[in-house]
């Protein structure tokens, strides 16, 4: 009788160490899989391989299969969609370039008509004629240096920039603009050297945008902050944004609907793409009619 019960519990013992196994196995497999649908679902791998797995396990092999017919399907839509993206952005560089050269001429011909002698009716068409060529230049100039900058690649090296020289300089070449909306920029610029090794153009842009875009919405307020730890807030009254509009500013083409602005809608986009390629944290906040646009260099 002891040796059958012997039996059993060797038996027993031998099923448990099996199931065990089996288990741990395919746990493994599944963890292969995870890791593997990981790097190629995020594109991490570019690679056309297949996911493959150690286990026999049915369940296991049905399970890579639909996971592999998956990321087929997934790598086709990206590539489709990095080729469309190509092609659209292409496009848009190309017509930008061709109607800059006709609305430079239209322009050189419409400076021409000022020395002419015209009824008041007559000049008053013509500027609102010039006026709106002028915007459709700016904006063609615009999309043409988005679309420039978001398929080229980086040319420059990153060096030490000295962010509060920078930010002051810009300030500086804003103070026209200050002086003929009536605002009266409030500074809190640390004293101490604020140094970072970033793209030298970049940090220009970033920050003459930023108060370019602080000067069209404002509602005549402006207040420029920069931390020690290389924090910069530029904050705005702006009774005509929501918090709709704030989730929307670094979209392309959006635009705040304001009867002062001739805004093209890529200034905050080229902001966000510089950012990104900086690695720099950018955000905005509404809160009480003031909007802050922060980014941490």
């Amino acid at each position: 009788m002891s040796y059958f019960v012997n039996y059993l519990l060797i038996i027993s013992i031998l099923i448990n160490v099996f199931l065990a196994c089996k288990i741990l196995a395919m746990k493994l497999s599944l963890r292969e899989l995870r890791t593997g649908f990981y790097q190629r679902g995020s594109f991490m791998l570019d690679t056309n391989t297949t996911l493959r797995v150690q286990s026999r396990d049915r369940d296991i092999l049905s399970l890579a299969i639909t996971m592999n017919e998956q990321l087929s399907n997934l790598r086709g839509a990206y590539h489709k969609y990095v080729r469309g993206d190509k092609e659209v952005k292409t496009a848009i560089t190309n017509i930008a370039h061709d109607l800059r050269t006709p609305l430079t001429a239209i322009l050189g011909y419409l400076e021409l008509c000022d020395d002419l002698t015209l009824c008041e009716e007559a000049e008053k068409n013509l500027a609102i004629i010039k006026d709106r060529a002028i915007h459709m230049k700016k904006l063609t100039e615009e999309l043409f240096e988005f679309s420039v900058l978001s398929t080229e690649e980086i040319r420059e090296e990153k060096v030490p920039v000295n962010i509060g020289h920078v930010l002051e300089d810009c300030i500086m070449n804003f103070y026209p603009d200050f002086t003929r909306r009536g605002i009266e920029p409030v500074l809190h610029i640390t004293e101490n050297p604020v140094q970072r090794t970033l793209y030298p153009s970049y940090v220009e842009r970033i920050i003459t945008n930023l108060l370019n875009n602080a000067v069209k919405y404002s509602d005549g307020d402006l207040e420029v902050t920069l931390t020690d730890n290389a924090l910069l807030r530029i904050t705005n009254s702006a009774q005509n944004l929501s918090t709709v509009d704030v989730n929307k500013l670094f979209d392309r083409f959006f635009t705040v609907e304001n009867g002062r602005n001739n805004s093209t809608g890529l200034g905050l986009s080229i902001v966000k793409l510089f950012a990104e390629r900086m690695n720099c944290a950018l955000d905005a906040d509404y809160d009480n009619g003031k909007l802050s646009i922060t980014i941490q260099f």
